[in-house]
């Protein structure tokens, strides 16, 4: 495949939309919805969207939209790649020491994933096919869970996302057993038998917490158990943990690197591996990467939350490498999303469709979120 990229300008636009109810997680609360998107332009006059990873904390996105601005955008403006590949790894030794040097390797990560989202989408809009074909797949439909449900009545939210559509609901817990227990069996009896439910901790046990609140867990019939432990936490802890349970384990979103990744596709702790294309990696290390789980014979759940950007530039990978995943959709409301993805908003028994539309879609949506700017 043929997509070399000359880009002549690298534009950031920030945006933040305020939250009637915050989004609570085991390690801290989100007060609103941040958003920094990335658009590249060629030399055609070409242009192409990414989104850069910036929930944390809460003045990451003007810190992440500087940083592109300032270090970034001399290393890609006026010169030549022959892929966005080739531009990844050029940005990435190009900043490598300054990510050590400022002790920020993460927002140079995110940065540099974003870009590469927008270099992708620029290469795919620029042959006229939507993003999950000229990444090699074969169908645009994909499944979808809601996700991102908050520890307060979290039964009504997933009630109103069912009857959207969904049959894949993801709990935040982390919360003390109790509560987390009664949430769940809220949840059971709202949706009854037939729904998926699953549950994020968000790194927030030990393994001795861990090892204490498994038990009243492992009788529920849960998908899967999401960052159980901190991501730093050494892999004989996982396959620790993951001896206690017969749910499935998962992580990815917090790691970074290929060495990181493959260690834990090798770990034996996990069933599932939730990498970031906004966070790291973006489309040039996400795809071989995503290949390589399924591979491994582990299964690809594409992580996300933020705006419908990214949202979208991870289902159309999903789309393109198959297997038996699913995209991760924030349940509670946030324009910044839906103004975007209007793909996405569209959800039958659990699967939605991306469409042929070139790159990652129309985004007609920006102009109704100039009120959201603030950058």
């Amino acid at each position: 495949m043929n997509h070399p990229v000359a880009v002549r300008a690298l534009d950031t636009f920030v945006y933040r939309c305020p939250l009637d109810t915050p989004v609570q997680t085991s390690f801290g609360i989100m007060l609103d919805r941040p958003m920094v998107v990335v658009r590249v332009t060629d030399q055609d006059g070409h242009q192409g969207w990414g989104e850069i990873w910036c929930n944390f904390p809460m003045v990451g996105a003007e810190h992440r939209a500087r940083l592109v601005e300032s270090v970034f955008r001399a290393q890609l403006v006026d010169r030549e790649f022959e892929s966005p590949a080739a531009a990844y790894q050029a940005l990435e030794a190009g900043t490598r020491v300054l990510a050590l040097q400022s002790a920020e390797p993460g927002p140079f990560a995110q940065c540099l994933s974003g870009i590469d989202l927008a270099l992708w989408d620029l290469c795919a809009r620029r042959a006229g096919q939507p993003l999950w074909r000229y990444l090699g797949g074969d169908t645009d439909r994909i499944p979808v869970y809601a996700s991102g449900l908050n520890p307060t009545a979290p039964e009504r939210l997933a009630a109103a996302r069912a009857a959207q559509g969904y049959t894949r609901f993801k709990l935040k817990i982390g919360f003390g057993a109790e509560r987390d227990l009664a949430n769940l069996a809220a949840l059971r009896d709202t949706l009854g038998e037939q729904a998926s439910l699953m549950v994020d901790v968000n790194q927030g046990w030990t393994l001795e917490q861990a090892w204490e609140q498994l038990p009243a867990l492992n009788r529920l019939g849960l998908k899967w158990i999401e960052e159980p432990l901190l991501c730093t936490a050494p892999w004989s802890d996982w396959r620790a943990l993951a001896a206690l349970t017969d749910i499935p384990v998962s992580a990815g979103e917090n790691l970074m690197g290929e060495e990181r990744f493959r260690e834990a596709i090798d770990s034996g702790a996990l069933s599932i591996l939730q990498p970031d294309v906004a966070k790291w990696g973006g489309l040039s290390r996400g795809l071989p990467l995503a290949k390589a789980i399924n591979d491994a014979g582990l299964r690809y759940f594409p992580h996300y939350l933020g705006g419908g950007i990214g949202l979208l530039a991870s289902g159309h990978l999903l789309a393109a490498v198959g297997g038996d995943g699913a995209l991760e959709v924030d349940a509670n409301p946030n324009p910044l999303r839906t103004e975007l993805a209007g793909a996405l908003n569209r959800v039958e028994e659990g699967m939605a469709s991306l469409g042929d539309a070139p790159g990652i879609g129309p985004l007609d949506g920006l102009d109704a979120l100039d009120r959201y700017r603030a950058g």
